[in-house]
């Protein structure tokens, strides 16, 4: 067999520690399998090594230390092979069907599943036409997302990213979500370089601004931010045929981003707002996550969730967490659940699935 030079050493080395401990061949046999990818024969291996270095003799010492270092850096190299040869991600495919399912089954969003759909319809009429040789207007596809956190916006932008692969309008289904920091540099004239690399990345998928009003917040004073819009701005029609941009953010400091730079309105024709979700939608959610971990919340304690989240959830409360503030609440009530449970001696299967409520969260602001 062809050996590169850590094989080599590895069967070299082995090979000398065989020969003084009168192994018949087994320490050689076993880097033989080692080579050849044999996990248990490295266990093995070593155990021979062991034995080598614990007869105390200095020679074979010496050359049991070699074998363990030749066994090393032969592992080492394999493994970084293997990191170097795996470092483009693989693309996660689903068909039209499996992205629409998706779109559906989520929670709520009834006014923005309906503009996602009304979007694709139209996509994919556009194609149906350019295929007949029929005038298709040049309309951008970039959007803007609109509302509180929680609501699922980068959700729904992976859905639609991964929708507009699979009709053909963008050459990949990769997503990179960026905020201010990724594309403000610390230096004058540095950003533009910056904006440039981050849009070079994203060609071909999705680029997700999540807040992204905040690379205009000091807009008097800041001149990086409108370095990195002024860049921005171009990219979005440079690159409008393999590149959609969505914009995220609460509703007035986006109407303000957007007051920012005359251009930039013009190169988004779809505004999405992703309403608050209500009680119901809320428990909706923290049921599905508790299936998904394999816990079961009991019927008083989704009564008493219903309760907590329609006080939170209440109009006068501005920029509610939404989801997150649901991840949050499910998330303290399996640590409450586990602190519990440690008390139990021999807990049942139904116990280490169970949320009660004593497992609530006392919420000082609710």
């Amino acid at each position: 067999m062809n050996l590169n030079k850590y094989e080599q050493n590895l069967l070299q080395n082995c090979s000398r520690l065989d020969a003084v401990t009168n192994s018949n061949g087994d320490i050689t046999n076993s880097a033989k399998d080692v080579i050849e990818n044999n996990i248990e024969s490295s266990k093995l291996l070593c155990k021979f090594i062991e034995r080598a270095a614990d007869l105390k003799n200095p020679q074979i010492t010496k050359i049991a230390i070699a074998a363990k270092d030749s066994l090393i850096c032969f592992y080492g190299h394999r493994h970084l092979t293997q990191i170097l040869s795996n470092t483009e991600p693989k693309e996660e495919h689903y068909t039209f069907e499996e992205l629409m399912l998706q779109l559906n089954q989520l929670v709520g969003l009834s006014n923005v599943k309906s503009q996602v759909l009304d979007l694709i319809a139209y996509q994919k009429v556009q194609l149906l036409r350019k295929e007949k040789g029929l005038h298709s207007p040049k309309r951008t596809m970039h959007l803007a997302f609109i509302g509180n956190p929680g609501t699922g916006k980068t959700t729904v932008a992976r859905i639609v990213g991964r929708i507009y692969k699979e009709l053909g309008l963008l050459s990949k289904s990769q997503f990179m979500e960026v905020s201010r920091t990724d594309l403000i540099a610390g230096y004058q004239g540095q950003t533009a370089h910056k904006v440039k690399d981050v849009i070079e990345k994203a060609k071909g998928g999705v680029l997700f601004i999540d807040e992204a009003y905040s690379i205009t917040e000091n807009d008097h004073s800041d001149s990086y931010g409108r370095e990195c819009l002024t860049e921005l701005t171009k990219a979005l029609e440079d690159y409008r045929e393999d590149l959609v941009v969505i914009v995220a953010g609460y509703i007035r400091p986006m109407k303000h981003f957007f007051e920012s730079n005359p251009g930039l309105k013009s190169r988004f024709n779809t505004f999405i707002e992703f309403d608050d979700y209500n009680a119901n939608e809320l428990l909706d959610i923290i049921r599905h996550m508790s299936k998904k971990e394999d816990y079961v919340l009991t019927d008083k304690v989704q009564d008493a969730l219903l309760q907590l989240f329609s006080k939170a959830a209440e109009p006068s409360k501005k920029e509610f967490a939404n989801g997150r503030f649901v991840r949050n609440i499910f998330e303290s009530m399996i640590i409450n659940q586990a602190r519990r449970i440690f008390k139990v001696d021999s807990p049942t299967l139904q116990e280490l699935k169970e949320l009660i409520e004593n497992d609530l969260p006392i919420l000082s602001h609710t």
